[in-house]
């Protein structure tokens, strides 16, 4: 039964339908550059075209352009839920039951999933706090970068990890964001 379902969500988010509309695309990016001076770094659904990876923890790869690129485009929606609609995802805390912890790692999840050991609604509100986090709503935690970086398949791109870490204890080079259109440097 388990298999199934995870066939089943895997095959619902394996589709890429990023298609052209009326709004301008938006990335979510880390506003310290960091080790990437011209691009920074965006969050970003791993792997790329027909080869997207949604069964492994969403990171922070160095955002990418000008064109817009569907593992990068995000809705920051009045819910407070950061959607992937190419996807059809929303950013999901990885917590149990209705517990995140510090050190937590990030998916997209069906929006509003209810799942065994995971009621994910609980874990997919964000709000921008006074200092440019993000922070999981109800919560003393914020998405934040890892403190290193390294190469992809390509020497020219760079990703980290993206965790939960407690809002307070990790500096805003690393936990402070700002919604860009794609393709804006």
């Amino acid at each position: 039964m388990i298999k199934i379902c995870f066939i089943l969500s895997a095959a619902i988010f394996s589709l890429n339908v990023f298609s052209e509309s009326t709004k301008t695309p938006k990335y979510l990016q880390l506003k310290n550059m960091l080790d990437r001076p011209t691009d920074g770094y965006c969050l970003d659904v791993a792997g790329s075209g027909d080869y997207i990876r949604v069964d492994i923890p969403l990171t922070a790869h160095n955002c990418k352009g000008p064109q817009p690129y569907a593992d990068e485009i995000i809705e920051y929606r009045n819910d407070k839920t950061i959607y992937f609609p190419s996807y059809n995802g929303c950013v999901t805390v990885m917590g149990i039951n209705d517990k995140a912890l510090a050190g937590n790692a990030l998916m997209l999840k069906g929006c509003g999933a209810e799942e065994p050991f995971l009621n994910a609604k609980n874990f997919q509100k964000f709000e921008f706090n006074a200092k440019g986090q993000v922070q999981l709503h109800g919560s003393h935690l914020c998405i934040a970068v890892g403190a290193e970086s390294h190469t992809t398949y390509s020497l020219a791109h760079r990703w980290r990890s993206l965790l939960m870490l407690p809002c307070k204890e990790v500096g805003l080079d690393r936990s402070a964001w700002q919604i860009i259109s794609a393709g804006r440097r």
